[in-house]
């Protein structure tokens, strides 16, 4: 399962559901994702949504959901074909190819493009033309994509440190990695009540800032104090609110 489709949010579908471990580098509120040709039912023309770039992955979250997708999602090593197109007349776009693997929720390879309303087209190109490269050194080593698995178990409010790396890099050392921080186009911060955690660590090798997985104990704490609520204490999704 290299790429997959409704498998990056929580069951109810309100929330995104990153691994115990990843962390959130850029957030943009607003893009244009289109899905070009390919063999899947639904997966076709453009959407407009939020865009996640993780220390493992990319996040497409179709702002409201749209035939049926309510996230979709592209591991690093699963990218190919990669470039930053800036033509002369019109604007700059990313364009490329997601692979499928046998067993996977989708159907040979997807073409897409991705254009960015409010800016940051070429920094977001640059940050992920270096992940590609590093997720394909890293998970790569003799030709065989890394296995692959949604995250699960029980999940939970994520820590904010999780999806606001930046706040927590200013006043220790920066870590040495690719995506060692955004750029300020990317300022925005996802909302605190829509990024959940999931017990499960990644299954495969990030390229930018990524954490230990907590344990569960610890995750459920800092789940509770996360502000604002809700939470979920359970793996059957349904949330449990304070107040």
């Amino acid at each position: 399962l290299q790429m997959s489709v409704n498998t990056a949010n929580t069951p109810d579908g309100d929330g995104v559901l990153i691994y115990n471990g990843e962390v959130i580098h850029v957030f943009t509120p607003l893009i244009s994702f289109t899905f070009e040709k390919n063999e899947n039912e639904g997966l076709l023309g453009r959407m407009d949504g939020q865009l996640f770039l993780t220390s493992h992955r990319i996040i497409f979250r179709p702002m409201p959901p749209k035939a049926g997708v309510i996230t979709f999602e592209m591991p690093f090593h699963a990218l190919d074909k990669v470039r930053l197109e800036q033509p002369i007349f019109g604007a700059n776009y990313i364009h490329g190819f997601v692979q499928a693997a046998p067993g996977s929720n989708i159907r040979g390879d997807v073409p897409f493009r991705m254009t960015f309303s409010k800016g940051g087209c070429v920094e977001f190109g640059l940050m992920l033309l270096q992940a590609v490269d590093a997720a394909e050194r890293l998970t790569r080593p003799q030709s065989a994509p890394p296995a692959y698995a949604p995250p699960a178990g029980a999940y939970y409010a994520a820590p904010p440190d999780y999806y606001t790396p930046a706040a927590t890099a200013a006043g220790g050392v920066q870590q040495q990695h690719v995506l060692a921080s955004a750029p300020p186009v990317f300022s925005e911060r996802p909302p605190a009540d829509a990024i959940y955690m999931a017990e499960a660590p990644p299954p495969y090798p990030g390229v930018g800032e990524e954490r230990a997985p907590q344990p569960t104990e610890e995750l459920r704490r800092a789940g509770e104090s996360a502000a604002p609520p809700p939470y979920s204490a359970a793996g059957d999704g349904l949330r449990q609110r304070r107040g």
